[in-house]
């Protein structure tokens, strides 16, 4: 990874993780700043071009560690569901994330002070079972060789016996499962669409067919396994891409081996979506039928689509595995 910049807080300068990425990008000029609010905040940045060239900021988060998880989001049935995210945007660039405008920078943030996360996930779980989702705001898997972020929550995560922790990724890095061994109360949970769809939305992340390499070494290496088949896209000839995905699917992976499937179709906050619209207005997102129920953006064929994608799986698995949101 080469990014021209890296701006650090002067409170994390001599933070271990710190001089373990400044040590990995020692080519980028350094730049050390107070508060990264003041420059990742800032308003009327460019966002577009900030997400072609986008820098780092290393910081210290300070409060506000864990939230509750979104009704936007799937819970798998865990009341207990929070969400913590110790990096702030990706570097995919996938045309439906609700991610982009989110904030009005695309350069990337991460909190350094991991031991402060770890803490408040001791506190909020001392008593009770949790389910905690570490990645909805980035790809942690995807920045591993420069961060090492996931290792060191997966190594937390072997101390809490009370944690049922979630990694969602379209990373393929399949080496990482080679040489990490990972607890059972860790799920990897892969976002997936068929090859079409990610040609057209997802232009910037691995294929298919390389995620679903890397899913197959998690499997031989005893990992939970989540897969999720969301946001489902709106494409032309729909039925027959998203059958023929399934069947390939069916094919190539062990399927009973999967621990459960989240299925769900795009769907976005209406502020984001106008956000979002403005930044990608060639985007074929918006090109199909599409309306707000409750606040929500999405197609309005949205229940045809994922009961066609749930249809379709449910007769190569038990439908006690499959979620559909």
């Amino acid at each position: 990874m080469k990014f021209s910049h890296v701006y650090v807080e002067k409170d994390v300068l001599n933070h271990s993780t710190t001089e373990k990425i400044l040590n990995a990008l020692k080519r980028s000029t350094v730049i050390e700043i107070q508060r990264y609010s003041d420059l990742f905040l800032r308003q009327r940045q460019n966002y577009v071009m900030q997400k072609k060239y986008p820098n780092i900021i290393l910081a210290k988060k300070r409060y506000d560690f864990i939230y509750r998880g979104s009704e936007m989001c799937e819970n798998f049935g865990i009341d207990e569901f929070y969400h913590t995210s110790n990096v702030l945007n990706c570097i995919y660039s996938c045309d439906y994330c609700y991610l982009q405008g989110m904030y009005p920078s695309a350069n990337i943030v991460f909190f350094v002070n991991l031991e402060d996360f770890f803490d408040e996930v001791d506190k909020l779980s001392c008593d009770k079972r949790i389910y905690l989702s570490i990645s909805y705001e980035t790809d942690l898997l995807a920045f591993e060789p420069l961060t090492s972020f996931a290792s060191m929550w997966i190594s937390y995560a072997t101390t809490n016996e009370n944690l049922l922790m979630e990694i969602r990724t379209k990373c393929a890095n399949a080496a990482f499962f080679e040489s990490t061994a990972i607890p059972n109360n860790v799920i990897f949970s892969w976002s997936l669409l068929p090859q079409e769809v990610i040609s057209i939305y997802e232009t910037s992340t691995p294929s298919l067919d390389k995620r679903i390499m890397a899913i197959r070494k998690a499997i031989e290496k005893g990992v939970k396994v989540r897969i999720s088949l969301e946001p489902i896209m709106y494409v032309d000839g729909f039925e027959k891409i998203y059958s023929d995905f399934i069947d390939k699917l069916y094919e190539e992976l062990p399927l009973q081996d999967i621990y459960d499937f989240n299925i769900g179709a795009f769907r976005m906050v209406k502020e984001q979506a106008k956000k979002v619209e403005k930044l990608k207005e060639t985007s074929f997102v918006f090109c199909y039928d599409t309306e707000v129920k409750d606040g929500v953006f999405t197609y309005k064929n949205e229940k045809y689509m994922k009961e066609f994608v749930y249809d379709r799986l449910a007769k190569h698995v038990s439908k006690d595995k499959l979620f559909l949101k």
